[in-house]
């Protein structure tokens, strides 16, 4: 099967939990994209599993012919993927393995562990299989873990290029607002000149150079830092056709019709509820027992940066405020927890995400109201 062909299974099945631990990440996820990379998944010299560095185990150590360790690559549940670098980075550095990998099986950190700065900036690229399209993930993938280009070498270059590249971007991201408020503060000739000019050609005057002087130093008195921000590279967007365009954006999806009181219609069974928080809780007991495995799938969904939805155990929850555990979770039939503190909106996100994973359609198949 071609990488592009396994990156389209994998991400199918994300979006459904299929992954729902650090086994089903692996045997489901990353064995089948090295494999798909051209490495010998089977020969354990090469693909090493478990690898034991300094009485602990990385994952995988992907190693050459000589049994020698060029990447150390660390496996992580759905949404776990910014955890363990530490460990990685200690492991790979002490070991002198020149690139290290922490994914979760939808997200793919590529780092170098010899480089400067903290461990964010000591990350090449963050490949999201969900976010990047198709082309580029194969490209990423490819680029970094070839087996033919790791065991060459190329691989590792192309990392420490873009490793330069990236530092390089937040060099001038650093410098830019200094330099910007330099050429402000310092009147500078060329500048003056040029605002000299555009004043004059929007209004037929043109002002002398210590008005434009005394103008852009007044912006920096009273515009204070200049602050500029930067987004991760995301693929080309193709250009827009000029055309009019709605008031509504058509990327995003259309509001679920109503059901006339508080509660939802799942496949054309009403449920009436008394409030938003009961409707969430029992569109989860419907989908649990329609299909028992239903919140292991959820779980292994990627959300929340440190707070989960669901969880086996309720103080998961809420890992900061224990009382909100208490008191802002409800047990559903199956054992699992589920978290209450949350207002409508969050509550319809979290209702469309367990429609994604349950395989209906957010507006036609389940309904809510919470009104």
């Amino acid at each position: 099967m071609s990488l592009d062909d396994t990156i389209s299974q994998i991400r199918d099945k994300l979006p459904k939990g299929l992954f729902p631990y650090e086994a089903t990440v692996s045997n489901g996820a990353v064995l089948p994209i090295l494999h798909a990379l051209e490495w010998p998944v089977f020969d354990t010299s090469i693909v090493s599993p478990q690898y034991t560095v300094e009485g602990r185990r990385v994952d995988y150590a992907l190693c050459r012919s000589n049994g020698q360790p060029v990447v150390f690559l660390e496996v992580k549940r759905v949404g776990a993927a910014g955890s363990g670098e530490r460990q990685l980075f200690e492991y790979a550095f002490h070991h002198g393995v020149p690139l290290a990998v922490l994914t979760d099986g939808q997200e793919w950190n590529f780092y170098l562990p010899a480089g400067e700065g903290t461990y964010e900036e000591r990350r090449v690229y963050k490949l999201d299989l969900l976010e990047r399209d198709l082309a580029e993930c194969s490209h990423r993938l490819n680029r970094y873990l070839s087996h033919t280009d790791v065991a060459s070498g190329v691989a590792f270059e192309n990392a420490q290029s873009d490793y330069k590249d990236a530092n390089r971007e937040r060099e001038i991201e650093r410098i830019l607002p200094q330099a910007w408020d330099t050429l402000l503060s310092e009147a500078d000739d060329v500048l003056v000149e040029f605002l000299a000019d555009k004043v004059e050609n929007l209004c037929g005057y043109k002002p002398d150079s210590d008005t434009c002087a005394a103008f852009l130093s007044s912006i920096v008195r009273n515009a204070g830092p200049t602050v500029t921000s930067k987004q991760a590279p995301t693929s080309p967007v193709p250009p827009v056709s000029p055309q009019v365009v709605s008031s509504r954006q058509p990327w995003l999806p259309a509001p679920p019709r109503s059901t006339g009181q508080t509660g939802f219609v799942l496949q054309g069974e009403q449920y009436p509820c008394r409030n938003g928080t009961e409707v969430l809780v029992e569109v989860f007991e419907e989908l649990t027992g329609n299909d028992s495995t239903f919140p292991e799938r959820f779980a292994a969904r990627k959300h929340g940066r440190s707070r989960r939805y669901i969880a086996q155990d309720k103080y998961e929850l809420y890992p900061d405020q224990p009382d909100l555990c208490d008191n802002a979770s409800r047990q559903l039939k199956c054992g699992w927890f589920i978290g209450t503190n949350w207002n409508n909106s969050t509550k319809q996100k979290i209702i469309r995400l367990a429609c994604e994973v349950a395989g209906l359609e957010f507006g036609r198949d389940l309904i809510i109201n919470f009104d």
